[in-house]
């Protein structure tokens, strides 16, 4: 609770602790509970939605030197853990050094990975560090179905993977998916699958960000699929994890399990290969840049005298939207799915479950393009993604295991 307890004494709020932690993250933490960190854009695949738009290494990132740096300051400021992305991260060569350093000074780390570099040997070495979680993307239940988004021979690279980390003893390492209108009707499969290699199932949402703003119209889910996917979130997401991503399905009726809340420059916040830092990991884009980890001050200069940040902390005004009823539950939406559609941010979510967005979308005349490329290719894709559809149902402050913090900041604080 030390995290919580000094966010609370800096944020400049009034005097009167809020009553409700959901209240106090509105408002900015003095540290981010959580972050992502992209090390690299590095990586072996192409995935046609990939977030950041990744393939080749940027020149310009962090040295091992500068990594370290910023780890010292995630250690000072109480960062619970850290979401370590890219790119492939393990294609670093000093990933695991960076690593062994993170854990060693008590940062807690999550990282995501297709698998690549996941052998037997490496999988024991990750499986004896408590203070380790490993994500494995996987967006197909099927080979047929994966491939075609995250490239051949990607589903049984993960699947080897899943197996190493298993046969070594790591329990609930996650299998995250990122949801599409192809494997929408594979939720149960993906189950099944998670339960198979003792994982846990991690569904996260398809954004308009890099490479997938390309793909947005081919690959998001279809309005009576986003029914699908909220009744069976609200069947099984006691045994689920969501990164609190589907907070716009809250509109259909019942929240969500969650935060519910954009936690962008207030509780999250992104750092990218070469230190830039932006409000969201969704939102790489000059719009939301907070600075850099390299200039005078460090990450937590930014963190907690960025301009935008400051911005983002200031009550919401939540525009048009404060008229729904819904507007409680959902709060608008996500910030970076507006953005790369084309919608003020003030306005409805492009998925608006009631149809808010709709004209909206048809009235749009511009829409943003995502900051930096580093496909392996030059081109970006403009056409349809090929996917054949086949429906199926079957006495220090220590950190808790980054296990523990699950997928919500308000994981393992009382609710009220």
């Amino acid at each position: 609770m030390t995290g919580v307890t000094s966010a609370a004494e800096t944020t400049g709020a009034a005097t009167r602790a809020p009553a409700r932690l959901v209240d106090l993250f509105e408002q900015g933490l003095n540290s981010p509970i959580c972050l992502t960190w992209e090390l690299t854009y590095a990586c072996n695949l192409s995935c046609a939605h990939c977030l950041s738009s990744s393939g080749r290494r940027d020149p310009r990132e962090l040295t091992t030197a500068e990594a370290k740096a910023v780890i010292d300051e995630l250690e000072a400021m109480q960062v619970f853990y850290v979401n370590i992305g890219g790119g492939e991260p393990t294609i670093r060569p000093d990933f695991f050094e960076l690593l062994d350093y993170a854990t060693e000074h008590h940062v807690g780390v999550k990282f995501s990975t297709n698998g690549v570099r996941l052998t037997p040997e490496i999988a024991r070495r990750l499986a004896a560090n408590d203070y380790v979680d490993v994500q494995l993307s996987l967006d197909g239940a099927t080979a047929e179905v994966n491939d075609a988004v995250r490239g051949a021979g990607s589903y049984d690279t993960a699947l080897r993977a899943a197996a190493n980390l298993a046969e070594a003893g790591m329990k609930n390492f996650k299998i995250s998916v990122v949801c599409t209108r192809h494997n929408i009707p594979q939720l149960d499969d993906f189950k099944a699958l998670a339960d198979r290699y003792g994982a846990q199932l991690r569904l996260t949402r398809l954004r308009p960000s890099g490479r997938g703003a390309d793909v947005w119209d081919e690959l998001h889910p279809l309005p009576g699929q986003q029914r699908e996917l909220y009744d069976w979130l609200t069947a099984n997401g006691d045994q689920v994890l969501t990164g609190d991503s589907f907070f716009h399905l809250s509109a259909f009726g019942a929240p969500l399990p969650g935060l519910n809340l954009c936690g962008a420059g207030r509780v999250v916040c992104l750092i990218d290969p070469v230190g830039d830092v932006y409000a969201c990991p969704f939102a790489i884009h000059d719009e939301f840049l907070a600075g850099n980890v390299r200039s005078p001050g460090g990450f937590a200069e930014v963190w907690r005298d960025s301009s935008l940040f400051r911005r983002l902390r200031e009550p919401q005004q939540g525009g048009a939207c404060t008229s729904c009823s819904f507007y409680d539950s959902c709060k608008g939406g996500c910030m970076a799915a507006k953005f790369f559609t084309g919608l003020p941010l003030d306005g409805p979510d492009p998925e608006c479950v009631q149809g808010h967005a709709e004209s909206l979308l048809d009235a749009r005349r511009e829409v943003p393009k995502p900051s930096g490329d580093h496909s392996h290719s030059r081109t970006r894709r403009t056409g349809a993604v090929p996917v054949s559809l086949t429906r199926r149902r079957t006495d220090e402050v220590r950190r808790p295991p980054v296990s523990a913090c699950d997928e919500s900041p308000l994981a393992g604080f009382p609710r009220t």
